[in-house]
Formats: C-alpha cells, sequence, structure tokens
C-alpha cells in the first residue's frame, strides 16, 4: 500500500488510470511518450524490452528480473531506466477489482543533460556503472507532477502548452532523487556509460549486421575489454547476447503479428543458419519459433517492435 503522504496523490492517479485503460492492459495517450499499464490478474514473467523511462505503480506490485537480479516497485517506489533493457517483468499483485496500474513516462536525457548543464546540481556522490535499472523512494515532489501530467489528459487543449513543462518538472524531480546517479551516468556526455547508450543506439538500428566487438568498442571510444566490461555492467548482458536478443525478438513479431514462417524470419533478422535460429529462440522463449507463436496466438497478444 501507499503511504499515508502519498494517498492523497495516489487516489486521483488511480481513478484516471482506471477510466483509461477499461478493456485495455497497455493504453497509449496522447501526451508523447506517455503510457499505462493495466494488469488484472498476477502474470508470470515476460520478455520485454524496457526503453529510458521511470515507471510508476499506483495500485498493484511488479517485478523486474534482470541479470541474476529481482527489483520489486509498489505505490511507495519508482523504476527508473536509463537505457534500453532486455528483461523479464511479472505482476505480482492484481485482481479484477484492484488491477495493478501503472504510469510509464519516457525519459528524455537531452533534457536531462541540459538541465545537468544549466547548474544548481550537486553531483551525486557515486556515478559509479552499476545496473542501468534501478528502484527508488517515491516522493511527493515526483509523484504530484506526474499526477499533473495524468490529469492533463482531460484538458486537451491544454497538452502542447503545458505537458512538456510537466515533463520538464518531472525530469528536474528525478535528479533530485536518491537514483540521481543513474541520470548523470548516462547524461553526461563523454562518460563511459553514456558511450555504451550510443553503441546500444546503434546495435537497435543494425542488429541484423555482422557484428564484431572491436568495431564497435571502436564506435564507442573505448578498449574491447573495456566496452565489453561496462556494456555488461550497464546491461547484465555481452554486446553478443543484447545484438541476440534484438534479433530473437523482432523474428518473434514477424512471425507473430505478419505470420512470417521461422526460416523467412531467421534470415530477415540476420540469421544464416535455420537450426541455429530454432535453438537460440527456444532456449531464449523456452519454447521452439512455431509452437511458441500459436501459444501468444491463442492469447491474441499483439508484440512491437524493438525500440529503435
Amino acid at each position: 500500500m501507499a503511504s499515508d503522504d502519498l494517498a492523497p496523490l495516489h487516489a486521483p492517479l488511480i481513478e484516471a488510470l482506471v477510466r483509461h485503460t477499461r478493456g485495455t492492459a497497455d493504453f497509449r495517450t496522447a501526451i508523447p511518450g506517455l503510457t499505462f499499464f493495466r494488469r488484472d490478474l498476477p502474470t508470470p514473467p515476460a520478455i520485454c524490452l524496457i526503453e529510458p523511462s521511470v515507471i510508476i505503480v499506483a495500485q498493484g506490485t511488479k517485478r523486474l528480473y534482470m541479470g541474476g537480479e529481482a527489483l520489486s516497485y509498489d505505490p511507495r517506489s519508482f523504476l527508473i531506466t536509463s537505457l534500453d533493457i532486455p528483461a523479464n517483468s511479472e505482476t505480482l499483485d492484481a485482481s479484477p477489482d484492484k488491477p495493478c496500474l501503472g504510469v510509464v513516462l519516457r525519459l528524455d536525457l537531452r533534457l536531462v543533460g541540459e538541465l545537468i548543464a544549466q547548474g544548481g546540481f550537486t553531483p551525486p556522490p557515486d556515478r559509479g556503472n552499476g545496473l542501468g535499472l534501478v528502484v527508488g523512494t517515491l516522493r511527493a515532489a515526483l509523484l504530484e507532477p506526474m499526477a499533473r501530467l495524468v490529469a492533463l489528459l482531460d484538458e486537451e487543449a491544454a497538452i502542447p502548452v503545458l505537458a512538456p513543462l510537466i515533463q520538464r518538472e518531472i525530469h528536474y524531480r528525478l535528479l533530485q532523487s536518491d537514483q540521481a546517479a543513474r541520470l548523470w551516468q548516462i547524461a553526461s556526455v563523454g562518460s563511459q556509460s553514456h558511450r555504451i547508450a550510443r553503441a546500444i543506439d546503434w546495435l537497435k538500428v543494425n542488429y541484423t549486421q555482422p557484428l564484431r566487438i572491436e568495431d564497435l568498442a571502436s564506435r564507442a571510444q573505448m578498449s574491447p575489454s573495456t566496452f565489453h566490461q561496462h556494456f555488461r555492467q550497464l546491461t547484465a548482458m555481452s554486446p553478443l547476447q543484447y545484438q541476440k536478443w534484438l534479433r530473437l525478438s523482432e523474428a518473434r513479431r514477424l512471425m507473430l503479428n505478419e505470420r512470417r514462417d521461422a526460416a523467412d524470419a531467421a534470415f530477415q533478422v540476420g540469421y544464416e543458419s535455420p537450426s541455429q535460429f530454432s535453438r537460440e529462440y527456444s532456449r531464449l522463449f523456452g519454447a521452439a519459433p512455431k509452437r511458441d507463436v500459436e501459444a501468444l496466438r491463442g492469447m491474441g497478444k499483439p508484440l512491437s517492435r524493438p525500440a529503435q
């Protein structure tokens, strides 16, 4: 449950989320970068790519698994991701009468850099290279502008004028939170984390191409060993594993949404061997391509393209 001081802010947020998400699991709002989610029942871990964002659960409990770590978050906390992170997400606490409800706001890392450059912030004492995904303590100073941003959906004409101002305030509050260090890592131009982020941006566009770690490290202006070390620290996987995840996720989308067969999807995402594709697909998703896609169709669940 939310703490008493946050309850007055959670109540209108829950009401708005219930209203906007009725009949849907995920709702993309009219405010760019703002989406809602709703889960009426607990869900098992599902593979997903989490974009740089701040996630606030207004009701219920969620948990993410990444690199052997489990991160739970609820109405007393927020999740922040500073990179595009593959993870497993599950819903722990949800029911039809009391669904798990949450808000996801995509972060504008250029805005974070702009706010830092304007000054007035004390650099976090620890800006080490931990995972690019952490849970922080939710305070009213962050929840209040998020609630105002959601309420703006009922005043559509004001969105173009007021939404950017409120989003700027949210980014400012994040830089004052107990997880500000994660944003400093990525937004500080020239830092190792910033270089890894740029390398990930390149991978997301060019994942079908053969990958040489030396070339990717050169793009990040780092030695191969240093690049590999920091990439794994931030994403909990190697660059090759990250590329494989992007390829297999896009192949899954192609088979489900565009009804491609496994061999065609494999070649389209860069595999030369259908048998290798099938082995790696089964290892990641827990079932052979055809069986996995048939199960997803049975749930009526479309997939989106890996974030770019």
